[in-house]
């Protein structure tokens, strides 16, 4: 019994460090998702990315989540914001993903764009 509790005990451990490694990897995929949609040339494709950049910061229950777009952080962990145990990063995160669905709102190429590069700059400060 005692040798099952401590195999537990260090499953639960590994999950955590493997849970706060899949957070990173999340956030570089959405940033690196907002920094296509800077890079588009169609309002179609900022959207698209920032969808994609979003999908990877609220995961697939998160607010905003678009089951039609490309999750690339499927297989990554639950969402940046859910999986994220730190309350202040947490808060940023979300605030990222208020500034990907702005972009995602608007009508206006260079604003879509704007937005996209906001969000960008906010996630590359996380890392």
């Amino acid at each position: 019994m005692k040798t099952m509790m401590l195999a537990l005990a260090a499953g639960l451990s590994l999950i955590a460090v493997q849970a706060n490694a899949d957070v990173k990897s999340q956030i570089v995929n959405a940033e690196t998702h907002a920094g296509l949609a800077v890079q588009a040339t169609a309002i179609e494709g900022v959207h698209m990315h920032l969808h994609h950049a979003l999908n990877c910061l609220v995961g697939p229950t998160g607010a905003g989540f678009d089951a039609k777009q490309m999750n690339p952080c499927a297989h990554s962990g639950n969402g940046a914001i859910p999986d994220s145990t730190d309350a202040a990063k947490r808060k940023s995160l979300q605030a990222a993903a208020d500034k990907a669905a702005s972009g995602i709102a608007a009508t206006d190429l260079a604003t879509a764009q704007k937005d996209a590069s906001e969000t960008e700059a906010m996630l590359k400060s996380l890392k």
